[in-house]
């Protein structure tokens, strides 16, 4: 990757909306399923102001990007937004309804990634679209959303595949298991740290890249 301000800016659009609407998509699940805490409070947008933590969504990944165009590394987004504030005890059923919210942010981001492919499609030469710039903002909007997406599937609390597993584990097993969530982002950073949550995530990468190509007709 070239380090350039227009490839900040390529890439700047693809991050923002991929870390907002996943947690608008939370919030949006929330309320179909009861509760009105996130719809009330206007996070249910796409307004990335409503979502947007300055670290997270911004100082990380940007850094994260300008490390990977310096040293013409792959580029591995790591970034986070303001949570969705869910109140599960409104849910209609808990536990059960908490797989269904957790599991909505990640879904987006594998939409978003999809639709990127449609675009990456209508972009590359010959196509309605076709402009370089546009090719580079898809491929970028499709990595950030898988890598995302694949992040958040892991099953460890806070991130959202730890409340599915925990959606999905008996009772007792599941109340021991949140009791966990104080210490899971420091076993994110160790992960990442140590070069093992890429290990991790690559799995779920290509279980979701066969789905796009299949979905897109690459």
């Amino acid at each position: 990757m070239d380090f350039s301000l227009a490839t900040i800016v390529l890439w700047a659009v693809p991050v923002v909306f991929a870390i907002t609407l996943h947690e608008a998509a939370h919030g949006y699940v929330a309320k179909l399923f009861g509760d009105q805490t996130a719809w009330m409070l206007g996070r249910v947008t796409a307004n990335p102001i409503k979502h947007i933590d300055p670290i997270g969504t911004i100082l990380v990944p940007g850094m994260l990007v300008l490390v990977a165009a310096m040293t013409h590394a792959p580029a591995f987004i790591f970034g986070w937004a303001k949570p969705v504030p869910v109140n599960f005890g409104n849910l209609r059923n808990p536990k059960r309804d908490m797989f269904w919210v957790a599991g909505a942010g990640p879904f987006a981001n594998f939409v978003m990634a999809l639709g990127w492919g449609f675009l990456l499609k209508s972009a590359t030469t010959g196509g309605l679209l076709a402009s370089n710039g546009l090719v580079e903002m898809a491929g970028a909007g499709i990595q950030i959303n898988l890598m995302l997406m694949a992040l958040n599937l892991l099953p460890i609390l806070p991130l959202d595949g730890g409340r599915i597993a925990v959606s999905l584990l008996p009772h007792s097993l599941a109340n021991g298991y949140a009791r966990l969530e104080p210490y899971g982002f420091m076993v994110v950073i160790l992960l990442l740290a140590t070069g093992v949550l890429g290990d991790l995530m690559r799995p779920i990468l290509h279980v979701a890249e066969y789905a796009l190509t299949m979905l897109l007709g690459l």
